[in-house]
């Protein structure tokens, strides 16, 4: 273990030593972390103040809604005008809409208010996706070092997602119930402002496009539906964990779990990335999450132990993140170099799409079936991206996919 320890060290250590790589990941990591702040903070601070959670929840639902119909018109404006450009107002409006929010609820403005300001936060640019274009423009002849890159961004992606929740808790349970919401607000401007000042990194903008849209470019619509899957793990594992830990008595406890689950994907995404990745297609990813995925309803429904179910959720979530580098590699292989970031949005929206599909659906299955029955409905979303890949048409894609020695299968 100590030697694949300095062996992932020191692979990472030569991708920053590129210069500007530092700086730019730096304003990104900041500009990034409020994206697993703002719904947490929502939802405290709206139900604290109206006392509905239906409120709450429509509300985030409305703005996830918007964030996908929204994102890909946004970075087709960034693939033609340029990141600094179009990231920064576009990062402005979102500010402030999370503002003009916080005032909506602090004085009590009518309901109807919270839903137009908290859509403005569609305008946040995919800040993931931002850098996963510099790096595919800087590694654009070394697919080994593209694929550490992006293994580090799923990783980055992961921590995020893990302390945003925690971060946005503290927050609000400390101070008082707006200042996750502010205090994200301040972070994604922040950041925004130091990773576009970084301008020597910065893919150069393209002209109006004659590529056809990513959405026809041969294999992608089977990746957004495997991705569309995906999301629908996601979203439907936090409801259900969070159901079964309330139905032990130990609520408060889901997020401590949930956050193992990330810990899992972080981990193998960094060690998935100090590996040279050949022979490895996205359909040995999808069996092993398929598989994994089983192991938190098995847990749940055996021992009907919490700190089971959190250690079967460490392991599954080691699974993730090796999927999403893998299906992210072929997304940037399969989509003209000049609407990258248009593709890797469209990503997002498939990902939003499952997530809010996932989270309805383990709700539902928490609600009526019951709160171990409910872990099925991860497992099945997992087998549903598998046999998506599976009868996915490889055809004259398979020569284009050798996503740096990777094959999609």
């Amino acid at each position: 273990m100590p030697s694949v320890m300095s062996r992932a060290t020191g692979t990472y250590r030569r991708l920053f030593s590129l210069p500007g790589t530092r700086a730019f990941t730096t304003g990104n990591l900041v500009a990034r972390l409020p994206m697993g702040m703002f719904s947490v903070s929502a939802v405290v601070m709206i139900a604290g103040s109206r006392g509905s959670y239906a409120l709450a929840g429509a509300v985030t639902a409305t703005g996830l809604a918007a964030t996908a119909l929204a994102g890909p018109w946004i970075a087709r404006l960034v693939d033609r005008q340029g990141q600094a450009r179009i990231a920064v107002p576009a990062t402005v409006v979102s500010a402030l809409g999370s503002l003009a929010l916080l005032l909506c609820v602090r004085y009590g403005a009518p309901d109807w208010t919270l839903f137009a300001a908290y859509a403005l936060t569609a305008t946040t640019p995919n800040i993931g996706g931002l850098s996963r274009a510099r790096w595919a423009h800087l590694l654009r002849d070394e697919p080994a070092a593209l694929h550490t890159a992006n293994s580090f961004e799923q990783a980055a992606d992961e921590l995020c997602f893990m302390l945003g929740p925690v971060l946005a808790s503290f927050l609000t349970g400390t101070f008082f119930p707006e200042a996750g919401t502010l205090t994200g607000a301040v972070l994604l401007l922040t950041g925004m402002l130091l990773f576009t000042a970084q301008r020597a990194t910065e893919p150069p903008p393209r002209a109006r496009s004659q590529a056809p849209s990513p959405l026809r470019s041969p294999g992608i619509p089977p990746l957004l539906a495997c991705f569309t899957a995906t999301g629908a793990v996601f979203g439907s594992m936090e409801v259900v964990t969070i159901a079964y830990a309330d139905a032990q008595g130990h609520r408060t406890a889901a997020g401590a779990i949930l956050a193992l689950q990330a810990a899992g994907s972080c981990a193998a995404g960094l060690l998935y990335g100090a590996r040279k990745p050949t022979g490895i297609r996205l359909g040995h990813c999808l069996a092993a999450m398929a598989a994994l995925m089983t192991l938190p309803w098995v847990a749940a429904g055996v021992t009907g132990s919490l700190w089971v179910l959190a250690g079967a959720l460490l392991v599954a979530g080691m699974a993730t993140a090796p999927t999403m580098v893998t299906a992210m590699s072929l997304v940037q292989r399969r989509t003209p170099a000049d609407r990258l970031n248009e593709g890797m949005s469209l990503v997002v929206t498939g990902l939003l799409t499952g997530i809010a599909c996932g989270s309805a659906t383990g709700g539902w299955a928490a609600e009526h079936l019951s709160a171990v029955a409910a872990f099925a409905v991860p497992a099945v979303a997992a087998a549903l991206a598998l046999v998506i890949n599976s009868c996915a048409p490889t055809a004259g894609s398979a020569r284009r996919a050798t996503a740096h020695g990777s094959v999609l299968s």
